[in-house]
Parts: structure tokens; sequence; C-alpha cells
């Protein structure tokens, strides 16, 4: 065998065995070769059934938290710049559609203090538009800040979303916006062979700010009780903070507590379920390093005092410092192993920017992908059948090249999307069979380069050369310019449009190599056991 051919050979033959592992990998029984085709095909939405959640980002939450971490910075800064004020808040926009406008009122500006305070508000708070009666002030955030703002609220939750569902191990759901615009509040989350999403959306909802802070007072019964020993006002920088509720507890504790925190959840890098000494469930967590120094630096200068380890603002345990403490923390009163473990992928994943609402909730049936993957299988056997048998009647022995090509291009697209992971929807279905077409329409163009070839008088060996040669830029053309199209659909289409061109790209690519390589690779071990070939079955 020619040298040549044989390194073809190889490539091929590795080409396949490598699809093949990545398709069953290596089975030792029947039922392992049927859970690794089962794992390696993953079927979407529409395809398996499961469940699909419409959620609504609650934007105007993050809007007052920005306010509120900007009135701390701005009382902070007037309190080193020597300026007086009588209050400083923000409005309360309770609405989706009115978080731009949120506010922040400053009132009772001295008047020798006018200039320095609309110094300081154009060095330090930019994004913010002043306006002032007098000695009141009242500022409003930018249109591009606000829209900015909204954008990456809605990013940002759902990155965090998508976090927390992968950490379940559904690896095939999709989290997408849903609406018009970049910064739409709703999301899509699809979850194939999901038939009971209430765990799930429990695990989303969670807000999961987590906070360490320096305990001030307390207990006390009532949170009436603990503003009434300070004249019903809070000190100040200081706020109200309720222990969780735990089974058994006698009544309510109220603690006061600094409103900044030691350390947040932004400072974890690690949280895992655990059991205490006494084998009760809780849930502990690693600092990074540099929040470990902190709070390493904090815990020596304050032994003695109380700390509270808060949750969604409520205190899930307080201790009093006994000695320095670094890099690590737990979370009690966790009932069961999946509560800690669902906190610990809570915190993990981060916290949501902004609350959220369900909108809807809907469970697709097996039923409709059963249908829709047999009515699939049908058509594309039909059409691979009779495209088999157009090949070989019309191109007789070189048919059987084409047939061959034909499923490598199929068991390579197969394997691919096994590597990556990829879902399998109808519209992916649709680019497979789209794909055959291709892959059939390029050995025809090669097939009739070679006819054209030999009916001009060109020998075998130099009509297949040059047949490929003239064919490969042809194909090269259509394939690119199908490409560049499928990058459009998938910059600019939905979900689905998106594995329609993933799944097209890949079937293109494949039929490159089986088309012109694999095919040719046959042509030359087919014609090489002859010393000058005059026929040619095409």
């Amino acid at each position: 065998m020619d040298k040549n051919i044989r390194t073809k050979a190889i490539v091929i033959v590795a080409t396949i065995l490598i699809c093949i592992y990545g398709i069953i990998g290596l089975p030792t029984s029947k039922e392992e070769l049927s859970q690794n085709i089962a794992n390696s095909i993953k079927l979407g939405l529409d395809l398996r059934g499961g469940s699909q959640l419409v959620l609504q980002v609650q934007v105007q939450d993050a809007f007052k938290a920005d306010a509120d971490q900007n009135i701390g910075r701005l009382k902070d800064e007037m309190l080193k710049a020597g300026i007086a004020y009588a209050a400083v808040d923000r409005n309360d926009p309770a609405t989706i559609e009115e978080a731009d406008k949120i506010q922040i009122l400053i009132k009772g500006v001295p008047v020798d203090k006018t200039a320095p305070f609309r110094e300081l508000l154009q060095q330090k708070f930019s994004m913010w538009q002043m306006a002032n009666v007098g000695s009141d002030y009242r500022l409003t955030m930018n249109t591009t800040e606000a829209i900015t703002m909204r954008r990456d609220t809605v990013t940002r939750s759902m990155r965090t979303i998508e976090n927390r569902i992968s950490g379940l191990g559904l690896a095939e759901a999709t989290v997408q916006q849903r609406g018009n615009g970049d910064a739409s509040p709703e999301i899509l989350v699809q979850m194939p062979g999901v038939d009971d999403p209430a765990r799930i959306k429990a695990i989303i909802q969670q807000a999961a700010k987590l906070e360490i802070v320096e305990v001030k007072d307390g207990p006390f019964p009532s949170e009436e009780a603990l503003r009434a020993k300070s004249g019903g006002i809070l000190p100040l920088g200081t706020r109200a903070i309720q222990q969780a509720s735990r089974a058994g507890d006698q009544g309510e504790s109220w603690y006061v507590a600094t409103r900044s925190a030691v350390v947040t959840g932004q400072d974890l890098r690690n949280a895992r379920p655990s059991q205490d000494q006494f084998g009760k469930w809780e849930t502990s967590f690693v600092l990074s390093p540099d929040a470990g120094k902190r709070f390493g630096r904090y815990t020596e200068s304050n032994v003695g005092n109380k700390l509270a380890v808060l949750l969604d603002n409520k205190a899930q345990s307080v201790a009093t410092i006994n000695s320095k403490i670094e890099d690590s923390g737990v979370i009690t009163g966790a009932p069961s192993q999946q509560e800690a473990s669902d906190l610990a992928l809570v915190l993990t994943s981060g916290s949501l920017p902004a609350g959220i609402v369900y909108l809807e909730e809907r469970t697709v049936g097996p039923s409709l992908g059963a249908d829709s993957i047999r009515d699939g299988l049908v058509a594309g056997a039909v059409g691979v059948a009779a495209v088999v048998l157009v090949m070989l009647v019309y191109y007789k022995k070189a048919g059987i090249n084409a047939v061959l090509a034909l499923i490598l291009n199929a068991v390579i697209l197969i394997a691919a999307l096994a590597y990556f992971g990829a879902v399998l929807t109808l519209p992916g279905m649709a680019g497979i069979i789209l794909t055959i077409g291709m892959a059939v329409d390029s050995n025809v163009l090669i097939f009739e380069r070679i006819r054209e070839e030999l009916r001009n008088g060109k020998g075998v060996l130099a009509a297949v050369d040059v047949g490929f040669g003239k064919a490969w830029w042809t194909i090269v053309d259509t394939h690119v310019t199908t490409i560049v199209s499928c990058a459009f659909l998938f910059i600019f289409g939905t979900t689905a449009v998106k594995g329609f061109a993933i799944t097209l790209v890949i079937g293109l690519l494949a039929n490159v190599f089986t088309a012109v390589f694999v095919s040719r690779a046959i042509f030359d071990w087919e014609l090489s056991g002859k010393e000058q070939p005059t026929t040619l079955s095409i």
C-alpha cells in the first residue's frame, strides 16, 4: 500500500475511534452502553420534556441598594469635609418602571457650605445629576448610568441563576433573557427532565446575601424593646437584626448590629456542608486570602465582642470572639444535609443583585418529545434511504464512496455534540438533516467534475485528481458563506436558533473532512491496486 494512502487510512481510523469513544465510551455491559449513549446525546426541553420558568428581576431593588451605598459614602465624605446636614434619605420606587427615578434627597446643607458641597458632588458623585431648592438638594441618577445598572442587574442575575442550576447537576438547563431590549428584566429558564421544580425555585429565589457584622447590643425579646432602650432611635451606623427562627425557640431574639459588614459573601472562596461534633448539619465557609487577613486583624483586636453571621439580614448565629479567626466560619441550624448543601450552593454561586418574581411556570410532558423524536427519526431515515438509493443507482460504485462518507459525517457530528456537551433540540435536528443534504451536495460536485474530465478525454487518475482539485474551491465557497450566515444566526438569534447554527457549522466542518479527505482516500485506495486504470464506476 502506498505510504500516502496508509497515512490517510491511519488518520481516518483514528478519527472513527475517537468519535466512537466520545459517543459510547468504554462500556462493559449492554446496560452501560445504553446509559453512555443516553448521557452523550442530551435532549432539550422540546424533545425530552421538563419544566420552564419565567422570572422577573426586580431591578428596583438594585437601584435602592446602590442609592443606599451612595448615601453612606456621601455621609462619610460630608463628615470629612465638615459639611453639616439635617437629613440624607432617598425615595422608594416601588415598581420596575419607576426604578430609573431613584433619587437621593439631602436636606439642611448650610448656605456657607454650598460651594464645597457642590464641588464634592462633582468630584465624587458625577454619576448623579444635581438640582437644589434653597438648602435642599436632589440627586437623580444619570440616564446612561441607569441603563447600565438595569442591564448589569439582569446579567448578574442570569449568571447567578445559571451557576446555581449548574451546581445542581442540570447541565442541560438553559438560562436566557426574554423580551425586547438588552435591559429586559425577564429571564427564561428551561430545565429538561425536571418535572418538580419546587426545590429549584426555592434555591433560585434565595438572595443569599451573606454578611458578618459586629453585634453592639442584645439580645432583646422584640424590636420594640430594642428600640426602647435607645429612645426609639437606633444609634448612628447601626441596624436592628432578628435571629432566624429555629425549631424549639422560645420567642424572638433581636440584636443591634453595625450597618457595615466586616466581611461579605463576595469575600467567600468556598462553602460546603459539614457536621458538628454532635452530628448536626451546618454550612462551613472559607474566606479568600485577603478577606481572611482582614477578618483576622478585626477579630484579634475585638476579642470578647460579639459577631453575627447574617443571611439575607437574618442572624443565623451570634457568637463571642474568643480568639483570632482568620479564614473560616460556620452557619449553624441546617435541619438536614440537603438544606446545608443547598445553602453552600447559593453562597458559592453568589448573591442575587435584586429580588425575583415568578411570572410563569410550565411543565412540558415527555409525550411531545417522544412524538417529535419519532417523527424526526422517521423523516431522517426516509430522507437518508432515498439519498443512498439515488447515489448508488446514479453513481454506481462511486455511490458507495459517498454513502461511507455520509455515514462518517453523521458519526463525527454526533461525537462533536457529545464532546461539547451540547443539547439536541428540534432546531438542532433540522441542522443535522440539512448537513446531510450539504454532504451529498459536496459529493455530487466532486463526482460531476470527475465525470466531466472523463468526458473530456482525461485518464482516470488525472480525472480524479482534477475533479477533486476543481471541486475543492467550490465546496470552500459554499461552506464559508453558510458558516458566515450561521455566525449571524448565532449572534442575533434566540437559543433555539443558536442551536441550529452550531449544529450546522459542526456538520459543515465534518463535511469538508469526509467529502474531500475521506472520499479522496477511498478513491486512491480503490485505484492503487491497478497499474493503469482505464475505467471508473461513476
